[in-house]
């Protein structure tokens, strides 16, 4: 393979990308084999995701073939990494044409691991500094030719995603590190207690399997106990009613439960008796003007949980359907994304998109019509986006009958969210009447709707019935006012376990995972961090959970397996909570913001491990593995 003419060589992270790329630069087009080589002399040529990874232990030392608890824990002093056997052909070409290259346009996908995979495959090459400086970043979130083209004319330097490289890179040694010697060390001490297989540990994937095991304890430990609530029904002055819920003084709470329930059914007949023909002093009135903002487009995260909802599909179910509409069919934008905002850039497609829309689901027209593209939500945010936006419909017309039910559902979820920014407010008014009984509180509470917005747009669209709650009677109310308690009710509930997991409840868990962590300043990091795991890696890590049988799906419900159970109780945990990998996790974030440096991570990283197996040597696994 010669090249003897200077040329600019385009790396795509895979061949689909490639070919968008090829088909917007000057024809004539020459194939060869690995490249596609353009008019204008330009190659472009590709990835096949990971060309390279990293060495197994026995690369680094013989003697790890064998797993000995002596050899832990196993800490590369040189990292070291190796062409894929399966697309090896393929690397050799890329290498000869990167050495050939004047000019290197990398035009990974627009993450984090789109940015290490072709930057990796520079590296292993030892390309001059010169030539190293000059490289070119090329960010594609849309295949369709004239955003292609558009993204080819604004070329960035590399350079300055240096920060994103080196983030991805912590990431992939740190689960090098933690996953090998976590996962020998157990897997030894599994086999000690009879087990034969491979007990598999992941720096995500135990903590959520920790989340899926708890959540089924708890479950199946749980005892329901009654509770009771006390409405009073008032009549005003103008002979109106309405119902008002009693508010337990603090005098109450030894007789109530830490979310604030009454226990006991003789203290709730008392207040019931007690109030009964009393006077009913009206102690305030509120009302309160609010409004809600459309939903902002979707993330990777935020589409899965909401398919997950409406038809049942698996988190990884999702990702592949999108990964269909993007690179296949064009009709989305890049969907690894973990952004909900858009580039005001973008203000320029709005009508664009919306044609296409019209054209793809007819349906949507008449929502359409009712929208007003005058309108700006806030997804339009230029210091919200960074590497990839939301995901959006893109220009492309298509006969959306030659799609799979799956990818038009996707599809037209999508565009619905994307026509929600030019809806306007929901708005609504927040009443609240309080009202004292023989010295007790009671509160009445209602929304009343003042304006559909936006939910008109989901209602029309999903057939979802107007919800509509009774009216308060705040207009015939004001404070000072005197009414009568005619009547009490007495209502008899019982608390209710936790639901198991689903698709929906684990992804929301896993991106909201701030909620389940111990540790207030970590929960306080994460609240603005990526949660756990990454948008393109956790339909993985739960696929991955049901692979090793550690889950199993009943249904729609996801619940432990035995094994995964024990593998879970056997750890001590820190190793199964997810407060240690979700620090590493907004550790790894600020890496890409360049607030955290590689090599404090690294050190951090070293010295849990050393501190894990110090703990686990000593645990002695007394518990019949299956």
């Amino acid at each position: 393979m010669q090249h003897k003419q200077p040329y600019r060589l385009f790396i795509a992270e895979k061949p689909s990308l490639a070919r968008a790329i090829a088909d917007v630069l000057p024809k004539p087009h020459q194939k060869g084999q690995g490249f596609i080589r353009a008019g204008n002399g330009d190659i472009v040529s590709w990835c096949i995701g990971h060309l390279l990874e990293q060495a197994a232990p026995d690369k680094y030392d013989p003697r790890y073939k064998k797993w000995q608890i002596s050899d832990l824990p196993i800490l590369p002093e040189h990292w070291l990494l190796i062409p894929k056997n399966s697309t090896e052909k393929q690397f050799t070409i890329l290498k000869q044409l990167i050495k050939d290259a004047s000019v290197i346009v990398h035009a990974g996908d627009p993450d984090r691991e789109g940015q290490l995979l072709v930057d990796e495959v520079i590296n292993y090459c030892k390309i001059n500094i010169e030539k190293r400086r000059a490289i070119k970043r090329c960010l594609i979130s849309d295949l369709n030719a004239e955003a292609v083209e558009k993204s080819l004319n604004n070329l960035r330097d590399n350079q300055d995603f240096i920060s994103l490289s080196t983030s991805a890179l912590a990431r992939a040694r740190a689960d090098w590190l933690y996953g090998i010697n976590m996962s020998r060390l157990c897997t030894i001490k599994g086999q000690r207690q009879g087990y034969q297989g491979v007990l598999s540990i992941g720096r995500v994937q135990t903590p959520v399997l920790g989340l899926v095991v708890r959540r089924d304890l708890e479950i199946e430990n749980f005892v329901s106990k009654p509770f009771y609530e006390v409405f009073a029904v008032i009549e005003t002055e103008h002979k109106e009613t309405f119902k008002a819920k009693w508010q337990p003084s603090e005098a109450c709470a030894p007789y109530q439960d830490e979310e604030g329930r009454i226990l006991v059914k003789a203290l709730a007949e008392n207040v019931c008796q007690r109030i009964k023909q009393q006077p009913a002093y009206i102690k305030n009135v509120s009302n309160k003007k609010k409004e809600i903002a459309p939903p902002l487009p979707y993330n990777l995260s935020t589409l899965q949980i909401e398919m997950a909802k409406k038809k049942g599909l698996s988190a990884q179910d999702v990702l592949d359907v999108c990964q269909s509409l993007y690179e296949k069919h064009k009709l989305i934008t890049y969907p690894r994304s973990d952004c909900r905002y858009l580039p005001k850039d973008h203000l320029k497609q709005i009508k664009g998109v919306i044609v296409a829309m019209s054209h793809n689901c007819p349906s949507l027209i008449p929502a359409i019509e009712q929208a007003d593209l005058n309108l700006r939500s806030k997804t339009w945010d230029d210091k919200k986006v960074e590497v990839h936006h939301a995901i959006i419909p893109t220009l492309r017309k298509a006969d959306l009958s030659r799609l799979t039910a799956d990818e038009q559902a996707v599809y037209i979820a999508v565009a619905i969210q994307y026509l929600a920014q030019f809806y306007p407010n929901y708005r609504y008014a927040e009443l609240q009447i309080d009202a004292e009984i023989a010295r007790g509180k009671f509160i009445a509470k209602a929304n009343q709707m003042i304006a559909e917005g936006w939910k008109k747009l989901f209602r029309s669209t999903n057939s979802e019935p107007n919800q509509q709650s009774e009216p308060l009677l705040t207009h015939l109310v004001k404070k000072g006012d005197q009414g009568l308690c005619i009547d009490a009710e007495l209502i008899n509930k019982e608390t209710t376990p936790p639901q198991p997991f689903s698709d929906a409840t684990l992804l929301s868990a896993m991106t909201g995972i701030a909620r389940f962590v111990n540790d207030p300043a970590i929960k306080k990091i994460l609240r603005v961090t990526d949660g756990l795991g990454t948008e393109a890696t956790r339909a993985g890590i739960i696929e991955l959970l049901f692979k090793r049988e550690f889950l199993t799906r009943q249904g729609k419900r996801i619940r432990s397996t035995p094994i995964g159970r024990r593998l879970i109780n056997m750890l001590p945990s820190d190793m199964t909570v997810p407060d240690m990998t979700a620090h590493w996790e907004s550790q790894l974030n600020a890496i890409s913001h360049k607030t955290y440096s590689y090599h404090q991570f690294m050190a951090q990283l070293t010295q849990s491990i050393h501190h894990l197996i110090a703990q686990i040597d000593k645990t002695h696994f007394t518990q019949q593995l299956p």
